[in-house]
């Protein structure tokens, strides 16, 4: 399962938007470092179901709309010099290991100082935030691959010695390939065998890049004001209001109101018993819905797999004029796929055993037998054919 993590200092709701995304019960509150240990929850990206467009109800999604599961992970806040073992940096940081790519929750609203403290609206540029959390990350690793590099600089004086392969060894954990090592290097026009430590840094802010792709989230941005959006805007931002989010999902897990994660708008149900309060708050939601097309939280999720992960869904399945499985379940699993994989490549995500025995496959849109070097596409029902069941 793809995982993503939810970054960036304390207080700047993060946890607000773990909770809206995945309903789990998490402490929220207005102080700093509420998250010690790493919250790990289920959500959701949005896709459109192919079970309408081929007329085969499928039971497995709503009005089309197909929720696919990933990983969240809400981690401790982070703060200047984390890198050191400042704050709960280093837990932090080690609790990213696992992500795939990162969702940088920043404070849009300038509310809190650097260190998540509340402060006058406004009073904060946001900006900074983004800055510095790519900064301690860079630094984090740079010192992670400090700690090697003597030995590493000894190693490469052989001449049958791959530096890059070993760099890539040393941050494994991380999910760093060869190939991260390679285009960061190029990227910082870093020589490795000759580099020093501002080299190093610049390598490894490049890498950070590379390894750990990062979307930021402007959350809080229903309280901005306009010169922190606009601060914002130009820094390829989605603006967010996880509390709004968090809001409508109760509503609707109550049948309050009509909604489905990443819709532009809801509908309150008839007859729903709502006081005055309660329907003020919806109409400021539905407000900033209308301003920015949305809460921002789903969208946030669906960006960082789709855009940031370069992701596409593809529908396997064992009966391709049926679109069933063994057990005559229409459409039942959604796989996410990296773009440009093939056929082959699905019948290993299926099972390994499949993908050893892949013979061939049918494209069920088309009844036509594909060649395995086929790169998929979005939203392809796909039947593998194997000797290996």
């Amino acid at each position: 399962m793809i995982t993503l993590a939810i970054a960036g200092k304390p207080n700047c709701g993060k946890s607000t938007f773990f909770r809206a995304a995945t309903l789990a019960q998490v402490e929220i509150a207005n102080y700093p470092f509420t998250t010690i240990d790493a919250n790990h929850g289920v959500a959701y990206v949005r896709t459109v179901c192919p079970c309408q467009e081929m007329g085969v109800p499928c039971g497995n999604c709503r009005d089309g709309v197909r929720f696919i599961p990933v990983g969240l992970i809400d981690v401790a806040g982070l703060v200047p010099e984390a890198h050191m073992g400042r704050g709960l940096g280093n837990q932090f940081l080690d609790n990213l290991r696992q992500a795939d790519a990162i969702l940088q929750v920043v404070d849009a609203s300038g509310a809190t100082d650097a260190e998540g403290n509340p402060v006058d609206i406004g009073s904060r540029d946001p900006v900074k935030d983004i800055e510095f959390l790519q900064y301690e990350m860079s630094m984090w690793m740079y010192g992670i691959l400090s700690r090697h590099w003597a030995k590493l600089q000894r190693q490469a004086q052989a001449r049958d010695f791959s530096l890059a392969a070993a760099i890539a060894d040393v941050f494994a954990g991380l999910g760093v390939t060869l190939e991260n090592v390679r285009d960061a290097g190029e990227a910082a026009g870093v020589d490795l065998r000759t580099a020093g430590e501002e080299d190093l840094i610049r390598f490894c802010r490049e890498l950070m890049v590379r390894s750990k792709p990062m979307l930021i989230v402007g959350n809080k941005a229903d309280q901005a004001p306009k010169v922190c959006l606009d601060r914002l805007e130009k820094h390829d931002v989605i603006f967010a209001s996880a509390a709004g989010e968090l809001a409508l999902r109760m509503a609707a897990e109550g049948k309050f109101i009509t909604y489905l994660p990443g819709d532009r708008s809801f509908a309150i149900s008839p007859g729903a018993n709502l006081n005055a309060a309660q329907r003020a708050g919806l109409q400021k939601v539905a407000d900033f819905m209308q301003a920015f097309n949305g809460t921002g939280v789903q969208q946030a999720l669906d960006a960082a797999v789709f855009n940031l992960l370069d992701m596409i869904v593809v529908f396997p399945v064992e009966d391709e004029n049926k679109l069933t499985d063994s057990k005559g379940r229409v459409l039942p699993d959604a796989f996410l796929m990296k773009r440009g994989s093939t056929p082959r490549d699905l019948a290993y995500q299926v099972h390994t055993d499949i993908g050893e025995g892949f013979l061939y496959a049918v494209d069920a849109k088309t009844g036509m037998r594909v060649k395995d070097s086929l790169e998929l596409k979005n939203g392809d029902i796909i039947k593998i054919v194997s000797v290996r069941k």
